[in-house]
């Protein structure tokens, strides 16, 4: 009893208390630290961005990969990639060809275009390198395709100071789709175009040509898991808006496009799979007056490209 008179009593002597801890917890952890350097940021990437360029370097890749070695086959083949400036290291001509007016093309545009070697070679060897097919003396060897990181169209719209405007494709596995879709993301001021590592198109020479060229300006990031990835999208800042024929919200009403978003295409068939429809934040539908039930990726993904773009400007 005495003991617990000392306690509460005001005299000096051994007290209970809680060891500075209340103390320390009221002193918090300080101020919030300002946007520009919160990892993650909108404006942390856009501050980064800016050092870059005052030290004149441009982003890193992230080693997201590259796809294989391919062959373009045939002489009007070889000749319109050559003219669609698909990338190409090497021309195999085979020896003592017919020099028609496309073998005489072929050979004009790898020497003008430069750093294209020109190999002549036996036609066993030229059969033997396309497995019978019928090459008709022209082999042209287009190089791999380094894709970027999906974070790279983030670092790059942070570098323009604008929102990003990317789009992401879910089952399109016609190249020539994913090459118009590129074509329209360069058109419209896109950022890039995201597809998965599998089942999905890649950057074949036919999406180089169906591209017309944007390809070399417009990146294609590849994803291991797209759903993770819109997730990252979505923890950045990004509005992931899905495009499916009975989505909730009309494109017309969708005040979205005017920020950052991330635009996802499904394949014509099939549409959205589930756990990417799962992550977006909105379904959305394009009308169609005329009675069509569906469009191709290529075609949708530009009429909401055009849609961004308009209420960007």
């Amino acid at each position: 009893m005495a003991a617990n008179n000392r306690r509460m009593s005001g005299k000096k002597g051994a007290q209970v208390g809680s060891g500075g801890k209340r103390r320390r917890g009221l002193e918090g952890k300080g101020p919030t630290p300002p946007a520009e350097m919160r990892k993650g940021h909108a404006k942390q990437r856009a501050a980064a961005a800016k050092a870059r360029r005052a030290q004149g370097r441009t982003p890193q890749r992230r080693g997201a990969g590259r796809s294989t070695s391919e062959l373009v086959v045939g002489r009007n083949p070889v000749v319109e990639a050559l003219r669609e400036g698909v990338p190409a290291s090497t021309l195999y001509v085979q020896q003592f060809i017919d020099n028609d007016e496309r073998v005489r093309e072929a050979l004009q545009l790898a020497a003008e275009r430069g750093g294209i070697n020109l190999m002549e070679a036996p036609r066993p060897e030229l059969d033997r390198m396309t497995n019978g097919l019928n090459h008709q003396g022209l082999v042209l060897q287009v190089p791999p395709y380094e894709y970027a990181h999906p974070e790279d169209l983030l670092d790059a719209a942070a570098e323009e100071g604008e929102d990003p405007l990317v789009v992401a494709l879910d089952g399109v596995t016609d190249p020539r789709n994913l090459g118009a879709v590129v074509r329209s993301v360069s058109a419209f001021g896109g950022h890039g175009v995201v597809v998965p590592e599998r089942r999905s198109a890649g950057m074949t020479a036919g999406a180089w040509k169906t591209s017309a060229g944007t390809a070399a300006r417009t990146p294609v990031a590849r994803a291991t898991n797209l759903t993770r990835t819109l997730e990252a999208y979505k923890k950045a800042g990004l509005t992931v808006v899905g495009l499916a024929a009975d989505g909730e919200v009309e494109l017309g009403d969708l005040e979205a496009l005017r920020g950052p978003v991330a635009i996802v295409v499904g394949s014509e068939g099939k549409g959205l799979s589930r756990l990417v429809g799962e992550t977006c934040d909105f379904r959305v539908r394009i009308p169609m007056p005329g009675g069509a039930e569906s469009l191709n990726a290529g075609v949708a993904a530009g009429i909401v490209l055009y849609e961004a773009a308009r209420r960007r400007s």
